[in-house]
């Protein structure tokens, strides 16, 4: 009898209609119908006998402001809302590793649906800070620039900056591959769509996409939908978590997911703020991020976010609210990449917080040495190429110039090529000898 109870408390006995009184762009100005923030509707009109999810983005007196999901085209002045009286949610389980998805869950490899009885809400209630273990335990990327000189830890949150064309994506991908985790949460954000398969093929691999799950929102794609593929891969990344698995979730990019949400705020009526951004992209940013870390389960979200930096200028808006986000950051150099130096991690503009918790004191001073002996070097770099500078004339400068050649040589590496952090720092100790105790 209970289930009899359940199934008519659970009924919608009355539906609630709204319609469609503007079209504005990508957004739908609508009388009615009486929903809540974030609830899905479904448009219907008389000249289309298409499916159309929107969402609710907004509210004015006597109005409620909706984004698609798809495409506008058959909507018009009359067409009927539908409130549906669900939030939006995701299915999420083992059937997803080693797929490519849309935000939605829908298959884009040509396989079947994955098959899932479970469904996460895509806007987790935020985690207790008292409840989350510290960070303690180093993670192996297979990268020497960071195992060496950029630790990260499990659970850590860590920014990958550079403009574009600098390398973001085949670092990604040789994280993806070579990354000591059980699983890899990849969200590619506002891609080409060209891009998407050369990443799966050519940066990731076969072995890679084994213990991957990518979900996919091209740049043609709704801001809604590029928007909820960021908290798709959010939320698939927090259900391997609770059950205890190292996840390392990666965002591409971080700078997309903001330009999609200013899109969808200046729809809901927000007033533009720095560079056009709305309020609530600067608190979205650290809701989403914040999501990742350690939870008392066993498992962690260790989190890359790339930022696209617009004209190269690390300083601008979504760069300086990623930055003061996050538990570190990677600077990636146009003018190392010039140079033909790939990864092009600049290590004396790059930091990670969390440095000094995860490797020994003598780990640190040899990375102290390092930056310090990197940093001589650069600040006299003009000097000596042009030949002003006389050996002999200052020791400090003297030893920086014997050993950058070999830091150099360990700092650079091939995409195909992977070392163990043991074997990487060895190699970095060999290089510089007797020059630091």
């Amino acid at each position: 009898m209970q289930q009899y109870l359940d199934a008519v408390r659970n009924t919608e006995l009355v539906r609630r209609v709204g319609r469609v009184t503007g079209i504005a762009g990508h957004s739908i100005e609508a009388i009615g119908p009486d929903v809540t923030m974030g609830e899905v509707c479904e448009v219907v009109s008389g000249n289309s006998h298409t499916k159309l999810f929107a969402e609710v983005v907004g509210m004015k007196p006597g109005r409620v402001i909706l984004m698609p999901y798809g495409e506008l085209r058959g909507v018009g002045s009359g067409s009927t809302i539908l409130a549906t009286g669900q939030l939006p949610t995701m299915a999420v389980g083992d059937t997803l590793l080693g797929r490519v998805i849309d935000a939605f869950g829908e298959p884009l490899d040509e396989g079947v649906k994955p098959k899932s009885s479970s469904h996460r809400t895509l806007h987790a209630a935020p985690l207790n800070p008292l409840t989350r273990p510290r960070i303690k335990t180093l993670i192996e990327t297979g990268v020497r620039a960071i195992d060496c000189m950029l630790p990260l830890g499990r659970g850590q949150r860590m920014g990958i900056f550079a403009g574009s064309g600098v390398g973001k994506s085949t670092l990604l991908g040789m994280l993806a591959r070579d990354v000591k985790a059980d699983i890899n949460v990849i969200a590619m954000i506002g891609e080409r769509g060209r891009e998407v398969r050369e990443f799966i093929e050519k940066h990731l691999g076969p072995e890679g996409l084994k213990r991957s799950v990518v979900v996919v929102a091209t740049s043609d794609q709704p801001a809604l939908v590029r928007t909820r593929a960021a908290y798709a891969a959010t939320t698939i990344a927090e259900h391997f978590r609770d059950q205890g698995k190292q996840v390392l979730l990666m965002m591409d990019s971080v700078t997309r997911f903001a330009m999609a949400r200013r899109e969808i705020g200046l729809a809901a009526g927000e007033p533009p703020t720095a560079r056009g951004y709305t309020p609530s992209v600067f608190s979205e940013i650290p809701a989403l991020c914040e999501r990742c870390g350690t939870t008392d389960s066993g498992g962690s979200i260790t989190a890359l976010y790339t930022v696209l930096v617009e004209g190269d200028d690390f300083n601008e808006p979504i760069s300086d609210i990623v930055r003061a986000t996050l538990d570190g950051h990677i600077i990636l150099s146009r003018e190392l990449a010039h140079e033909g130096h790939f990864p092009a991690i600049d290590v004396l503009q790059s930091s990670s917080r969390l440095a000094t918790d995860l490797v020994t004191e003598e780990e640190q001073e040899l990375m102290s040495g390092v930056v310090e002996l990197l940093s001589v070097y650069e600040k006299n770099r003009q000097m000596v190429d042009m030949g002003a500078y006389k050996i002999g004339s200052n020791p400090g400068i003297d030893r920086a110039i014997q050993v950058y050649p070999a830091l150099r040589h360990i700092l650079r590496q091939s995409i195909l090529e992977s070392t163990s952090r043991h074997d990487a720092m060895v190699r970095m100790r060999s290089a510089l000898g007797s020059l630091i105790s």
